[in-house]
């Protein structure tokens, strides 16, 4: 069989495969549907994990190549624990103090060490009122975010001491604040407590929330000094984490080296046992992190397999059809000469032709999904990776070729003679 023989089969196939269409739309639309929610499922999810991904990395480069954080206890993406003693041993590490933020500080090789707490808060100015979570910082916190506070200020050194009870509010805070009014040196009361507005932050952060993502995206945040939020607003300090960021040419290894010595020497722990607290890399929280997304990834493909699998049924139950009603034809074409392999070959391209039409409307509507969600929340640029457009096809094609197979060979192998002689 040469090359043009070939291509009027295969377009012979997508002729008789639309006509099939036409005439059993409710199945055919049953198939194209199935097929459609499995790859839109698969494009979909690629594409905000793709951004998600960007985001993420970008919000933890923020703090430096180099950074790294200390936590009172191990963070990770799924973990057993009832709360208990027995399972969460951890739960009697003792908290990160301020004396050892500053023994960190005074290391040589290293550069800055930020202090951070988050809580959530009541937030009113006049009549408006709204929850939104707290930040706070020590007022070296711009040197490990890549935010951007305009108009206005952060606090200073000064103020971080004396406990001030100044105010960074995120963007979308402030607009649900104060609408188009300017907030700066306007008073706001979190929970109770009076606060002058310094600063407004913006940022496309991570919606991950990272310990370098002072206020993200279209969540309310505030940022405030962590004396304050300790001193006013009681904030659980136990809690207290660090973004470590080592000097200059010095790697992350040597500056995890040197905390952990200068942690575990002032804590009088013994070289046999454990450490009391954790220091996560950026490598390790992105493990932490692909391990969270990958389940979920995992998850959507298992629902797109099902879509896919209702598409296959449905390829099945139109080819048998189809094959049922040409009887006679193929009769006709098997005693003008047609082989087994030239009627395989016309049916698996019809199959595979109903799928490509439900993988096609399956990839447009995901790529306008990603295009929705990336206009919607800037902070996540969904885009659609070539790799997943290019599997959605072959998965679409293979799901053609698997369910149309059966009846396929049904039809390639009856017999002329018999077919001939169907009604």
């Amino acid at each position: 069989m040469n090359v043009a023989t070939k291509l009027l089969n295969v377009l012979e196939g997508v002729r008789i495969a639309f006509d099939a269409l036409r005439a059993n739309r409710v199945r055919a639309g049953l198939t194209i549907m199935g097929v459609a929610v499995g790859v839109f499922v698969v494009v979909a999810l690629s594409s905000v994990v793709q951004g998600v991904n960007e985001s993420f990395a970008r919000d933890v480069e923020a703090a430096g190549p180099t950074s790294f954080f200390v936590y009172r206890r191990p963070i990770g993406g799924f973990q057993v624990c009832d709360g208990t003693d027995e399972t969460c041993p951890e739960r009697r590490n003792p908290m990160i103090t301020m004396d050892e933020v500053a023994m960190i500080e005074r290391l040589p090789i290293i550069r800055s060490v930020t202090a951070h707490v988050a809580t959530n808060g009541r937030f009113r100015y006049k009549d408006r009122t709204l929850n939104a979570g707290i930040e706070a910082y020590t007022a070296n916190w711009t040197d490990v975010d890549a935010g951007d506070i305009n108009p206005g200020r952060s606090f200073t050194s000064a103020e971080y001491a004396a406990g001030a009870r100044v105010v960074i509010l995120n963007t979308y805070l402030a607009q649900r604040l104060f609408y188009e009014s300017d907030p700066i040196d306007k008073r706001v009361f979190i929970d109770g407590v009076a606060f002058t507005v310094i600063g407004i932050y913006d940022y496309t952060a991570s919606p991950m929330g990272t310990p370098t993502a002072a206020a993200e995206g279209n969540d309310p945040k505030a940022i405030i000094p962590w004396t304050t939020g300790k001193t006013a607003l009681n904030m659980w300090t136990l809690g207290n984490n660090l973004i470590v960021k080592p000097r200059a040419g010095v790697t992350a290894e040597e500056g995890v080296d040197a905390v952990t010595a200068a942690l575990r020497g002032a804590r009088g722990l013994r070289p046999s046992q454990p450490s009391n607290f954790s220091i996560v890399t950026q490598d390790r929280l992105m493990e932490i992190y692909n391990e969270l997304f990958g389940t979920f990834f995992v998850v959507g493909l298992s629902l797109s397999s099902v879509g896919l699998l209702v598409g296959g049924v449905g390829v099945v139950a139109i080819m048998m059809i189809s094959v049922t009603e040409r009887t006679r034809e193929i009769g006709v074409r098997k005693a003008l000469g047609a082989t087994r392999a030239t009627i395989l070959w016309q049916f698996l391209v019809e199959a595979v032709t109903l799928t490509s039409i439900g993988a096609s409307v399956g990839l447009v509507l995901g790529i306008l999904t990603a295009i929705g969600i990336r206009t919607a929340w800037p902070e996540i640029p969904a885009t659609t990776p070539l790799s997943s457009v290019v599997a959605a096809l072959l998965a679409s094609a293979v799901t053609g070729v698997i369910f149309g197979m059966i009846p396929a060979l049904r039809a390639a192998k009856l017999d002329p003679v018999a077919a001939l002689r169907h009604e």
